[in-house]
C-alpha cells in the first residue's frame, strides 16, 4: 500500500476512536442528568465509532500494511444542555465527514483504488450520520426549555436500537 495512504488511514483509526471516547463522555453526562434515553443513544454512537475505527483496522491488516495506533486525546466532559451536546456531535460528525472526504481524495491521487471502494461506504455511512445528528439538533431546538418535552425527547432517544 502507498505510505501516505497508509498513514492518512491510520490517523483516521484515531479520528475514529477519538469520536467513540467523545460520545461516551457525552453519555456520562447524560447519566449524570437523569437522561438515560439520550446516553443510551450516545452509547450506541460510541459503538459505531468503534466499529468504523475496526473496519480500517482490519483493512489495514487485509493488505499488508502496519497499524499504527496513536494516543486518544481527552474529551470535553462537561456540557451545558442536551441541545448543546447534539449540536457538538453534529459539527463532529461534519468535521469527520471532511477527514473522509480528504482520504477519499488522497486515494484518489495516488490511485489506491481498493482504499476509494472503501471509503465510499464511509462516505454513505457520514450521511446518515450527519442526517441523525442534525435531526437530533432540531427535534431538541423545537423542545425548547421545557422539562417535560425534553423528557419526551429522551424516551425516543432510548429507542434507538
Amino acid at each position: 500500500m502507498n505510505r501516505k495512504v497508509v498513514e492518512a488511514i491510520n490517523k483516521q483509526i484515531n479520528n475514529e476512536l477519538f469520536s467513540g471516547y467523545l460520545y461516551l463522555s457525552m453519555s456520562a453526562w447524560f447519566e449524570t442528568q437523569n437522561l438515560h434515553g439520550m446516553a443510551k443513544w450516545m452509547k450506541l454512537q460510541a459503538g459505531e465509532e468503534q466499529e468504523h475505527a475496526m473496519k480500517f483496522f482490519g483493512y489495514l491488516n487485509e493488505r499488508g500494511a502496519a497499524v499504527v495506533l496513536d494516543a486518544i486525546e481527552a474529551p470535553q466532559v462537561s456540557f451545558e444542555s442536551a441541545l448543546q451536546i447534539f449540536e457538538m456531535a453534529y459539527e463532529h460528525e461534519k468535521f469527520i465527514t471532511g477527514k473522509i472526504n480528504n482520504l477519499y481524495e488522497l486515494a484518489l491521487a495516488e490511485k489506491d483504488y481498493p482504499t476509494q471502494n472503501l471509503l465510499q461506504w464511509y462516505i454513505d455511512e457520514q450521511v446518515e450520520e450527519e442526517d441523525n445528528a442534525s435531526t437530533a439538533v432540531e427535534m431538541l431546538k423545537m423542545a425548547g426549555d421545557k422539562s417535560y418535552q425534553l423528557l419526551m425527547m429522551d424516551s425516543k432517544f432510548g429507542a434507538r436500537a
